[in-house]
């Protein structure tokens, strides 16, 4: 056995004796969005720092809790903040709690994040369906020896955001009467904001957002044929030639007002989801 998964059964194992419920939808919270799991029912709140193997969330607007419980009469685990390779951690540990949801029996995975746009046509405080994905973050969590427990060697990417799931939130969308925007998501290592020639160059090459998360998840959910939903909040926009000083609390700021919008959707996808 080797010790990436010797961590992940001895993580799953403490888990799973604190709570009864199995999961079978995992949820990732993004900056600002750690609310909604307040609203889950039967819940059962852990810390990081208790759980063996887990990495400790130390970004602002990240409440590092693991909460299980039920939503919309769906058995959900949410990660009440997700860790980030800038905090210091390598792309193993960033994606080690997906890896738990795994073996606790996740088998669709929603992640949120926090963004920045880079399309025109956005504006601060859209919510946008994740369609695709470029790493650019110099990294990948497939690097080194392979769990075939989880999955191949060489794991296809090219689904990586599963295409039903993706029809079936933007018919929610309009049902409720959301707006949404679609789009491409560059994932960078981060922590410094991009400069103004690096922003150039992202819309140059498809990217319709930019942020410092998600890649990383979605690329071991995928190893482990997990169906992936990415939805982003746009919190600034990040067009080179409009460009003005950005701080993290100004995105946290617009974050929380998206929030209503969002917890509305992501509810309703929950159902979908247990389908």
């Amino acid at each position: 056995m080797g010790e990436l998964l010797k961590k992940v059964q001895e993580a799953t194992q403490y888990i799973k004796k604190q709570a009864s419920i199995v999961p079978t939808i995992g949820i990732v919270l993004g900056s600002g969005l750690g609310e909604l799991a307040n609203e889950i029912e039967q819940q059962v709140a852990i810390d990081y720092s208790n759980i063996p193997h887990f990495p400790k969330s130390t970004v602002e607007g990240h409440a590092g809790k693991l909460v299980i419980g039920k939503l919309n009469h769906q058995n959900i685990i949410i990660l009440q903040g997700r860790f980030h390779y800038y905090e210091g951690y390598s792309m193993a540990e960033v994606t080690f709690p997906i890896r738990v949801f795994y073996q606790l029996g996740v088998s669709k995975l929603l992640v949120t994040n926090a963004c920045g746009g880079l399309n025109r046509a956005f504006q601060p405080g859209d919510l946008m369906l994740i369609t695709d994905h470029i790493n650019l973050t110099g990294d990948n969590p497939l690097i080194g020896p392979n769990e075939e427990v989880f999955g191949p060697r060489f794991p296809d990417m090219s689904r990586a955001y599963d295409p039903e799931l993706q029809n079936d939130v933007l018919h929610l969308a309009q049902k409720l009467n959301i707006p949404i925007q679609k789009g491409v998501y560059a994932g960078i290592s981060g922590p410094s904001y991009m400069t103004k020639a690096e922003l150039k160059m992202l819309r140059y090459i498809g990217a319709d957002t930019v942020g410092m998360s998600t890649v990383p998840e979605v690329i071991v959910a995928n190893h482990m044929q997990m169906k992936v939903i990415g939805l982003s909040c746009i919190t600034d926009m990040a067009i080179a030639e409009e460009l003005e000083p950005l701080t993290h609390e100004q995105v946290v700021s617009v974050a929380n007002q998206a929030k209503p919008l969002f917890k509305k959707l992501v509810k309703e996808i929950i159902i979908t989801l247990g389908e």
